[in-house]
């Protein structure tokens, strides 16, 4: 790039920022940082009807969740704000008037139930639907009476009836619209805020916006901007329209398929690293086979060239799969660290967390190769932490074992793990292996009859380790707890 890359983020408090939304803003990111460009958030609040309590904090702590830092925008200011569209109507309201003067746009005062029923009359006739320039060519008299008459219009931009309007889209090439498919779109509202067309415009100019990265729903909205640009005098920036996240049905991404709230993510569990490395290969890819990727790996190689012409799919189990490959590359520490919130949600793990952090550690490495979400991990270890297991005899007894034969591998366990020195994961091996033989059973009778005595669970971690870290006092204890259920069948 021979210019300095400006790029911006500018989303709607309308809703939570969701996984199609915050993909957006990490093309730009990652175009910004590769270049060495700036990347700006801006916030356009100028719906003020759908405006929803706490996206902006939403959307800000999503982007700082995934290590997006902006360089201009709320919080950090900048020397081409304020960053809220709310704070700049009067700039808005301004550039409507030139363009009235100037004859590009004009008042328009058709009131709501004329423009319902103007719409069911194009439905019924099966047009397209779009404003019949009504009010385009009042003359000064009749503009005059709808004032008199305390009418607050609108104001439409007057939108050439013939010619064309094209564009170089970075990703889709040459794109023509017949500027008679569309009609006098509204620049400013009855209640003095813009439209997204108008405000979007002004902005991106003021605020030196070089390429704009968004999604290709925004491609039927380009030739709108490319007029007011042009009425303006304005140079317009480049245009950038990337496919859109598709399920994998290969419908649009709806909450059914996952496009949720970025953040529901982060409670679910997904790390940010993994988030951030999955969505920057929903739709660009450095080749056919790279999936795991640094944050540095994906600024040094990103380019709008690799970004792909189709939707791209949001496929959730390789998102389970990547997370399940960070979740493991952390250290220790970095796990601990990570999983301990959900922990302390856990009601079982509570007390245990608080009295007895080295225990804990001791548990964590035994999971952390079978977790795919940190949220995972509560129920893969509150075994460990129960006063008293809920045990099943019918799981208790496994196959090709009755209620004596367990009872009594119990019994011969119990006494020799009184004696076992020390009690450690080796020594635990190096006595039940050779005692399986001795009791007449295969390894896997013995080891999943203790498994389940031990966890209530039939899969769980490694048996040894699992035993080591429950230490022989809660190990005996289960297996009292074992031999008096079977002693109850019995009786």
């Amino acid at each position: 790039m021979t210019n300095l890359v400006r790029v911006r983020y500018a989303p709607s408090p309308t809703g939570y920022p969701h996984v199609g939304n915050i993909r957006t803003a990490l093309f730009n990111w990652l175009f910004a940082r590769h270049h060495g460009g700036s990347f700006i958030v801006r916030i356009e609040d100028t719906d003020v009807t759908r405006k929803v309590k706490g996206a902006v904090r939403a959307i800000l702590d999503s982007l700082r969740w995934l290590g997006l830092d902006w360089d201009e925008g709320p919080e950090v200011g900048g020397d081409c704000g304020p960053y809220f569209q709310s704070q700049r109507l009067e700039i808005y309201k301004e550039t409507a008037e030139r363009l009235i003067s100037q004859g590009d746009a004009y008042h328009c005062y058709c009131s709501p139930q004329r423009l319902e029923e103007m719409r069911a009359e194009q439905v019924r006739r099966k047009q397209p639907p779009g404003y019949d320039r009504h009010c385009r060519d009042l003359t000064p008299e009749e503009r005059a009476k709808k004032e008199a008459e305390g009418i607050v219009p609108v104001v439409r931009f007057k939108v050439p009836l013939e010619g064309r309007t094209r564009f170089n889209d970075l990703i889709y090439g040459d794109v023509v619209f017949e500027n008679n498919t569309l009609d006098d779109f509204i620049l400013l509202k009855s209640d003095g805020y813009p439209t997204y067309h108008l405000a979007n415009v002004v902005d991106d100019h003021a605020m030196e916006v070089s390429h704009v990265i968004r999604a290709e729903e925004w491609i039927s909205s380009t030739p709108r901007h490319l007029l007011l640009y042009q009425a303006l005098g304005l140079e317009p920036p480049q245009f950038v329209h990337h496919p859109m996240i598709l399920g994998p049905d290969r419908a649009k991404l709806s909450k059914r398929h996952g496009a949720v709230s970025i953040l529901d993510y982060r409670e679910q569990g997904y790390l940010p690293q993994t988030m951030f490395n999955f969505l920057a290969l929903i739709g660009w890819s450095l080749d056919d086979k790279t999936e795991i990727m640094s944050r540095q790996a994906l600024v040094d190689n990103f380019s709008l060239e690799r970004i792909s012409k189709t939707g791209a799919i949001f496929n959730r189990e390789k998102l389970d799969w990547m997370n399940g490959v960070y979740i493991r590359s952390l250290t220790a520490d970095e796990f601990f660290e990570a999983v301990q919130p959900y922990l302390m949600m856990d009601m079982a793990a509570g007390e245990a967390l608080i009295s007895d952090e080295q225990y804990v550690r001791k548990i964590l490495p035994l999971v952390q190769e079978r977790a795919k979400k940190l949220a995972d991990v509560p129920a893969l270890t509150r075994f460990f932490f129960e006063l008293q297991l809920d045990l099943d005899l019918q799981t208790l007894i496994v196959t090709g074992m009755d209620v004596q034969s367990t009872r009594k591998a119990l019994e011969v366990v119990r006494e020799r793990l009184e004696k076992l020195e020390p009690f450690d994961e080796n020594s635990l091996e190096a006595l039940l292996r050779p005692l399986a033989t001795e009791l007449g059973l295969k390894t896997g009778q013995l080891f999943g009859t203790l498994r389940v005595t031990a966890t209530g669970e039939t899969a769980a971690p490694p048996l040894f380790q699992t035993m080591a870290v429950l230490g022989r006092k809660r190990c005996l204890k289960r297996i009292e707890a074992a031999l008096d259920k079977i002693g109850k069948e019995l009786a």
